[in-house]
């Protein structure tokens, strides 16, 4: 009997098995790192295929892992990501602290690079002890989409997708479920 390599014993975890919360990110903390050139060659060959099709299997992985994995408990990407800030966040979640805008900005915010308003520190100031968010009613846009994989046009965002495998245990997760898929 032919062994597999260890790669597609790893992949065969993911295939046709559900899995639980702490399974899933125990083997993200393990491999994410390490698969990420493979990962991002994957991705990027996704523009090759049906859209619809790559749209309709990453929307579909993404509902399966988030109901498995609460990014409420995991908070990873709040520990270590900023979001991006627009204006309306910036008055809706002023507003609710009852702050003023300029408050808030000086508050919490600076400018990037790019001068899009993202957060002073890291891990995010609406973290709480408990890894729950206290603004989550009125998170930024960036939040309440972030993952950013149950969007349209799933193979456009080649490497925004690549670098969440490094952050996002539910977004590693998806790219190796469609990675083990395409070899089926």
């Amino acid at each position: 009997m032919m062994r597999k390599p260890p790669q597609e014993d790893q992949l065969d975890r993911f295939v046709g098995r559900r899995m639980d919360m702490h399974t899933i990110i125990a083997d993200w903390k393990a491999n994410a790192e390490r698969q990420l050139e493979r990962n991002f060659a994957f991705l990027r060959s996704l523009k090759m295929k049906n859209e619809r099709a790559v749209d309709r299997a990453a929307r579909r992985l993404h509902d399966e892992a988030f109901s498995i994995i609460d990014c409420t408990r995991c908070a990873n990407c709040c520990k270590t990501v900023s979001p991006l800030f627009i204006n309306e966040d910036v008055h809706r979640i002023a507003q609710h602290l009852k702050m003023s805008e300029a408050d808030f900005q000086a508050t919490y915010l600076r400018a990037d690079e790019d001068g899009e308003l993202c957060l002073k520190s890291l891990p995010c100031s609406f973290l709480a002890e408990d890894g729950r968010c206290t603004i989550y009613e009125v998170r930024p846009k960036d939040c309440a989409e972030y993952p950013h994989t149950q969007k349209n046009e799933f193979a456009t965002r080649t490497r925004g997708h690549a670098q969440n495998t490094l952050t996002c245990p539910a977004v590693y997760w998806i790219v190796e479920r469609l990675r083990a898929g395409q070899r089926h």
